[in-house]
């Protein structure tokens, strides 16, 4: 089940607007997928081994099956939080959410089924296995592996978006062997940490929905999912891609959006009203998750929709949208 902080539109720096989405399809940077992970050879760029293609699908719920060539890596970085179920020979490689900046990387010749069930947006790179050296310590570990929120990919992906149709062949080329060095030079993944179950999850998604606006302490939470501190934040952060701690704080921003859009409410009672105990701590933390303040948010949810803004509140000139998974 994917909670509304889940179901949330968390983009890599993607345009929110109509026409900054089509002036971006228009771009030669990397061509668009016409079913997943199948890119049209008229269209493709491969240069020097390396291909960026780009897969969107708005629906709720999708399955998809490919195989990996066998002289290629395949690559994805979530550009936006889904929920996905990936899966090779009927064996679970990952179930849970994707934040924003997710990686995960499958080896060649093998074969991959993905079933999704928000919509999703990746960015997906092709890379020759020439890039990946035979004797790396992470050889061995660059197939069904998953990175939650890895930082580099989450900036690697928003670096292509932002240069746009400035992106030449070349500046493609150096991001994919940059993603490529990163993997090979990463450590074997330790023992892997199941996710917290699903019922236990539940329990918690709805013990921090009914609270968000007090203090939570890793005890309480740990107490509601019936585990050790240790235990349930490894198991959580395994779940969800964020540690407890970070989850309350984007579903307090959350919750915030949905007050700053449908009421005209003072941002220090928005702040005090989902937790924070000063505002300047709350526009900090919007901010940081946002990418923009709490009233540049307000006046770009107002415009989008065409309605007026309270005449209390003055203009602000609306910036450009820069959030990437933290």
């Amino acid at each position: 089940m994917l909670s509304n902080l889940h179901a949330a539109q968390s983009w890599i720096d993607f345009p929110a607007n109509r026409r900054d989405r089509e002036a971006i399809r228009a771009t030669p940077a990397f061509a668009w997928e016409s079913r997943w992970r199948q890119v049209d050879r008229s269209a493709e760029a491969a240069i020097d081994g390396i291909t960026i293609s780009r897969w969107e699908d708005p629906r709720g719920t999708s399955s998809h099956e490919a195989t990996t060539p066998k002289d290629r890596y395949f690559i994805g970085i979530a550009l936006k939080t889904t929920r996905a179920k990936l899966t090779r020979d009927r064996q679970i490689i990952f179930d849970g959410t994707m934040p924003a900046g997710t990686l995960y990387v499958s080896a060649p010749s093998q074969s991959l089924g993905a079933q999704f069930q928000s919509p999703c947006a990746f960015l997906h790179f092709h890379i020759a296995t020439d890039h990946f050296p035979a004797q790396s310590p992470a050889s061995e570990g660059l197939n069904d592996l998953v990175l939650l929120r890895d930082p580099l990919a989450a900036e690697l992906a928003k670096a292509l978006i932002d240069r746009g149709h400035a992106a030449d062949h070349q500046f493609m080329c150096c991001l994919g062997q940059t993603l490529a060095m990163h993997l090979a030079r990463l450590e074997p993944p330790r023992a892997r940490v199941n996710a917290l179950p699903k019922w236990r999850l539940r329990r918690v998604e709805q013990y921090i929905a009914d609270h968000f606006d007090r203090c939570i302490s890793l005890s309480e939470l740990a107490n509601v999912a019936g585990l050790s501190k240790m235990h349930f934040a490894a198991q959580f952060r395994a779940a969800t891609g964020y540690r407890p701690r970070e989850y309350l704080l984007n579903h307090r921003i959350e919750r915030a959006k949905t007050l700053l859009a449908t009421t005209g409410r003072p941002l220090a009672e928005i702040a005090l009203a989902v937790g924070f105990s000063t505002q300047a701590h709350f526009s900090t933390v919007f901010k940081r998750i946002s990418g923009e303040s709490p009233a540049r948010w307000r006046l770009a949810s107002k415009g989008d929709r065409g309605e007026a803004l309270p005449r209390s509140r003055p203009a602000v000139e609306r910036d450009w949208i820069t959030s990437a998974a933290a």
